[in-house]
């Protein structure tokens, strides 16, 4: 059934799966109806009795909550898929991969196994099951949801964190609330930490003075792209050394690029470095994870990807280290594809499970695996 934002749901049967149009954000009451009557149509259309229903594992979202009165309602299996494994799994059932792949999902928020927000992760990803093997280094957000659309709140909570502190009132004085966010930083209250890579851009556009308030989703990242390509068409890349480091446990570090454009003065400069040092960086790391696990698929998901410069650019270098790169083609790579993600993985779950039975001998008693247990792929 989807995520919160850009819903779909999706429906299986045998190895062919049915994603539905797109459904809208589930923040008002037409769009949580079009999903109800949408699941409703897709049943009768398709000739189809679900047998389990799927969400992702964040408790608030709508779809979640259908999900389980679903469940409870017509007596089937409820299964919850984390988000970042649900964008790995989408484009895994795209290109029918049967093997491990380590899956860059780089998004604005999800919620993480354990309760973080997450949202640029590295993971290995196999069998419906996934280990989290490294992430971007965490940010503070002051006001919680308040700075997914204040990107001066993000810039003002990594002057905290880079120990530039006393420069947050003044660098942000027109900002209402910048005293109270300062109170926020300096008692630590209500300032979650994410691993966010679309909060990651937020805090460079507020650094650099691009963007201080989001009048609409991912504002800030755009006009961060369009100043870094406009840069480009006239300038070559930037050549200052690394700024971005793999650290000791193996996540991807950004405070010191951070620090370095908290005094860059011209903006356009700044985004094209920003671009240049963040994909330069991201080659790095998932390279080396590649080496140390022995797995050389890589998969690009979550809506970061709409960045075409970041895009290419991650695609490009990750081939000539000889990597095969998978990105999403038939389905958007942002949660308009969570819902084909979350039944690939309760497929790959189910199909485990059946593989289990069959070694021990158990009668089977559904003809449901036949063509996934031949096939181990979704047709989408």
């Amino acid at each position: 059934v989807g995520a919160f934002y850009k819903n779909t749901v999706c429906l299986t049967k045998g190895s062919r799966a049915y994603v539905s149009q797109y459904i809208g954000d589930l923040d008002n009451p037409d769009c949580c109806r079009a999903l109800n009557e949408t699941v409703e149509q897709l049943k009768s259309l398709l000739d189809i009795e679900p047998e389990l229903v799927v969400s992702d594992q964040h408790p608030d979202f709508y779809s979640s909550q259908f999900a389980e009165r679903y469940s409870q309602q017509q007596g089937i299996p409820w299964l919850q898929v984390q988000h970042h494994h649900a964008h790995i799994a989408a484009v895994v059932a795209e290109h029918q991969i049967r093997e491990p792949v380590l899956g860059l999902a780089l998004d604005g928020l999800g919620l993480g196994d354990n309760g973080e927000l997450w949202g640029g992760e590295l993971l290995f990803a196999h069998e419906g099951q996934f280990e989290r093997i490294a992430h971007l280094s965490p940010l503070v957000m002051p006001g919680a949801e308040q700075a997914s659309k204040a990107p001066w709140r993000m810039a003002a909570g990594a002057l905290f964190k880079l120990g530039q502190a006393d420069c947050v009132s003044q660098r942000f004085s027109e900002q209402p609330g910048v005293n109270v966010v300062e109170q926020l930083l300096l008692k630590q209250l209500n300032c979650p930490e994410t691993t966010s890579a679309g909060r990651l851009f937020d805090t460079v556009a507020g650094l650099l003075g691009v963007s201080n308030l989001n009048q609409y989703e991912a504002q800030a990242a755009m006009l961060l792209e369009s100043l870094a390509y406009n840069y480009l068409q006239n300038h070559d890349w930037p050549t200052e050394l690394p700024l971005i480091e793999v650290d000791e446990n193996g996540d991807l570090n950004c405070l010191s690029l951070l620090d370095r454009l908290s005094n860059c003065s011209d903006s356009a400069y700044g985004a094209a470095l920003f671009h240049q040092q963040f994909i330069q960086g991201l080659v790095q790391w998932v390279g080396q994870h590649s080496e140390v696990r022995g797995i050389k698929r890589i998969v690009l998901s979550g809506g970061c990807f709409l960045n075409k410069l970041l895009l290419t650019e991650v695609k490009s270098r990750l081939q000539k280290e000889e990597l095969d790169v998978f990105l999403a083609v038939k389905m958007p790579c942002n949660d308009g594809a969570i819902s084909l993600g979350q039944a690939q993985i309760a497929l790959e779950i189910e199909y485990q499970k059946f593989l289990q039975k069959q070694q021990a001998g158990s009668a089977l008693k559904h003809d449901r695996y036949d063509a996934f247990s031949e096939e181990k792929k979704l047709c989408v």
